[in-house]
C-alpha cells in the first residue's frame, strides 16, 4: 500500500532524536552520581547500537537484558531497536530455568546481564547466547559468567550517526514475557507503532511535561516500564533510576531530585504511604497506579500526603496501561471517601485506544447497570501484535476480533468500567458469585489492616467460600471475628469470609502484584484442584 509522500513510520526512536536536538543540555537520566544530558544520552545510545551491530546483531535479532532499573537498561530501550533488533527485557526475579526458557524461546542472540544478577544465570551458563556483563554499581566490569564486559562491548561501537527511524512501524520493537503462572510464559510482541502511541498516551494521561522528573519505582522489564522510557524522552523529562524499591530511598529521592512523577502497583503505594519517612509532600507528585485494583483506602492515604492519583488499567498484552479513570469536573468537590471510590474504577479507554467493552459469552455488551458481570475486551493500536511463536494462543486470545483480558467487570451508567475480579479469582459459593476485590476493599477499610488478599477455599456445603489473608499495621491488633463483622457492615453476610489468617507478608511478583494462586494452591492441596492461575 502506498502511504503517500506525507507518511513516515511511527517509532519512539524519534523521541530521543528530537530531544537530543531540542534539549541537548537537559538531564536525561540520573543514577546516583551518574548524570547524562540528552546529547550525552543520545551519543551513548548510538555507540551501543553500533556496538551491537559490530557484534553480529542484525535486523530482527533478539537482544535479551537481565538488569534492574539502571541506565544501561534505559539505553537498551533505544539502542536495541536503533540497531534494528528486538529488546527482550527479562524479569529479574525469575529462576535460572525460567531465564533459560525465555532465552531459548525468544531466540536471543545476546544476553546483557547486570553483574548483581550473575547468580541467576550462572547455573545455566552453558549454552547461553553471547553474554555481556554490566558492572553493578561500584563493581568491576567482570564477565563472571563468560563472555565480555560492557566496556569491551561499547569499545566495538562508534559515534557514527544512525537514523532515529524504523523501516516498518509494524515491526517488533520488543517482546515481553508474561508471568507464566498458568504454564509457560508467553512472549508478547510490541511494535514500533504501538510503543509510539502508548508512550504518547502516557504523556497525556500521566500529565508529563518537559519539567517532569520521573522516579523508576516500576520495573523497566515490566511492559517496557509501561512505555515510560519512551514517554519521558518524548517530552524531554528526566528519568531517575532506582536499582531496587526501597521506601526510605524513594522518599529521599523525592526530596533531593525534585521528583514529580512515579508509577507503581498499589502494594508499592502502601509501602510509600506507610514508610517511617512519609510526610506531607512539599511539591506536586503525580502517582500513576495499576497492576491490581487499588483500594479506596490507599488512594485516600496517598491523597492526604498530597499525591495526585492517576489510576490506569491494562495487561502485558496491551503495552501496560490501556484505560484510565478519567477524573470528572465535579469530583474534587466530593467527600474524600466518595472521590476515592470513584477513582478506584478502571474507567474508560485511553485516548490512543479503541476503548473498553464488557461482554457476555456471545460477545454482546452487558447492560451499563454497574451489576452485570462480563469479560473486559480490547482492540486497536495498543493491543499486542500477537504471541511470539504461538499462533494457537494468539488466535484464542483474539477470538471474536477482540483481545480477551480474562478480567471480569461491570459497566456503570456513566460508562466507566470497574474490574470485579480475574475470571480465575471469582468465588462461586452456592451458585452466587463473590468478588474477591469487593471483599478485599471492605477488609482494607479497617484501620488495622495494611494489606489483604482473599481467595476461594474448599467448602463441603457451598463448594467454596472466601478466606482472607491479612497483614496488620505495626502496633495494631484486631481479631479475625472482628474483621468478619466489619465486612458485614458493608457487604451481604454471604460475601464475608468464613476465616481470616494473619500473615507477616503476602506472596508478590516483582511488580508488586499479590500472587493469589500461591495462596489458593496451598488451600486446595489434596482436594479436587480448582482452576489455577
Amino acid at each position: 500500500m502506498d502511504n503517500g509522500p506525507g507518511y513516515t513510520a511511527l517509532t519512539p526512536l524519534a523521541f530521543l532524536g528530537r530531544s537530543a536536538d531540542v534539549f541537548p543540555d537537559k538531564p536525561a537520566y540520573v543514577h546516583g552520581d551518574r548524570r547524562a544530558t540528552y546529547a550525552e544520552f543520545a551519543a551513548e545510545v548510538t555507540r551501543l547500537a553500533n556496538a551491537l551491530r559490530a557484534s553480529g546483531i542484525g535486523a530482527g535479532d533478539r537482544v535479551a537484558y537481565l538488569a534492574p532499573n539502571v541506565p544501561e537498561l534505559l539505553a537498551a530501550h533505544f539502542a536495541v531497536p536503533l540497531a534494528g533488533a528486538v529488546l527482550v527485557a527479562i524479569n529479574t526475579r525469575l529462576a535460572p530455568a525460567e531465564i533459560r526458557y525465555i532465552l531459548e524461546h525468544s531466540g536471543a542472540k545476546a544476553l546483557i546481564v547486570d553483574a548483581g544478577l550473575h547468580p541467576s544465570v550462572a547455573p545455566v551458563a552453558d549454552g547461553l547466547p553471547q553474554v555481556v556483563t554490566v558492572p553493578a554499581d561500584g563493581a568491576d566490569d567482570d564477565p563472571a559468567v563468560g563472555g565480555i564486559g560492557y566496556a569491551e562491548l561499547l569499545a566495538r561501537g562508534s559515534d557514527h550517526p544512525l537514523p532515529w527511524e524504523a523501516a516498518d512501524e509494524n515491526a517488533a520493537i520488543s517482546i515481553n514475557y508474561t508471568s507464566g503462572t498458568t504454564g509457560r510464559p508467553k512472549g508478547v510482541v510490541y511494535t514500533h507503532r504501538g510503543a509510539y502511541l502508548n508512550a504518547l498516551g502516557e504523556v497525556l494521561h500521566s500529565r508529563h511535561t518537559p519539567e517532569s522528573v520521573y522516579l523508576w519505582t516500576l520495573p523497566m522489564f515490566h511492559c517496557n516500564g509501561w512505555c515510560t522510557p519512551w514517554a519521558l524522552a518524548a517530552v524531554g523529562g528526566t528519568q531517575v533510576c532506582l536499582r531496587a524499591v526501597d521506601a526510605g530511598e524513594i522518599w529521599r529521592l523525592i526530596g533531593t531530585e525534585g521528583v514529580t512523577h512515579l508509577n507503581g502497583a498499589p502494594t508499592v503505594l502502601v509501602a510509600i504511604a506507610n514508610a517511617a519517612q512519609a510526610h506531607p509532600l512539599e511539591r506536586p507528585l503525580t502517582v500513576t497506579t495499576a497492576g491490581a485494583p487499588p483500594s479506596p483506602t490507599i488512594i485516600g492515604q496517598m491523597e492526604r500526603l498530597g499525591a495526585d492519583i492517576v489510576h490506569v488499567y491494562g495487561l502485558t498484552e496491551t503495552y501496560g496501561p490501556y484505560s484510565v479513570c478519567e477524573p470528572q469536573p465535579g469530583w474534587p468537590q466530593l467527600a474524600a471517601g466518595d472521590r476515592a471510590r470513584l477513582l478506584a474504577r478502571q474507567g474508560v479507554g485511553m485516548v490512543q485506544t479503541d476503548g473498553l467493552r464488557v461482554v457476555d459469552d456471545d460477545m454482546d455488551d452487558v447492560p451499563a447497570d454497574g451489576e452485570t458481570l462480563g469479560e473486559i475486551v480490547m482492540r486497536g493500536n495498543n493491543v499486542m501484535k500477537g504471541y511470539h511463536r504461538d499462533e494457537e494462543a494468539t488466535a484464542k486470545a483474539f477470538r471474536g476480533g477482540w483481545f480477551h483480558s480474562g478480567d471480569l467487570g461491570v459497566r456503570h451508567p456513566d460508562g466507566y468500567v470497574e474490574l470485579r475480579d480475574r475470571s480465575k479469582d471469582i468465588i462461586i459459593s452456592g451458585g452466587e458469585n463473590i468478588s474477591t476485590v469487593e471483599v478485599e476493599r471492605a477488609i482494607d477499610s479497617h484501620p488495622a489492616v495494611l494489606e489483604v488478599a482473599v481467595v476461594a477455599v474448599p467448602d463441603d456445603t457451598w463448594g467454596e467460600r472466601p478466606k482472607a489473608f491479612v497483614v496488620l499495621r505495626d502496633g495494631r491488633d484486631v481479631t479475625g471475628d472482628e474483621l468478619i463483622e466489619h465486612v458485614r457492615t458493608s457487604l451481604a453476610r454471604y460475601k464475608a469470609p468464613d476465616s481470616v489468617e494473619f500473615v507477616t507478608e503476602l506472596p508478590k511478583t516483582s511488580t508488586g502484584k499479590i500472587q493469589k494462586f500461591q495462596l489458593r494452591e496451598r488451600e486446595w492441596a489434596g482436594r479436587r484442584s480448582r482452576v489455577q492461575g
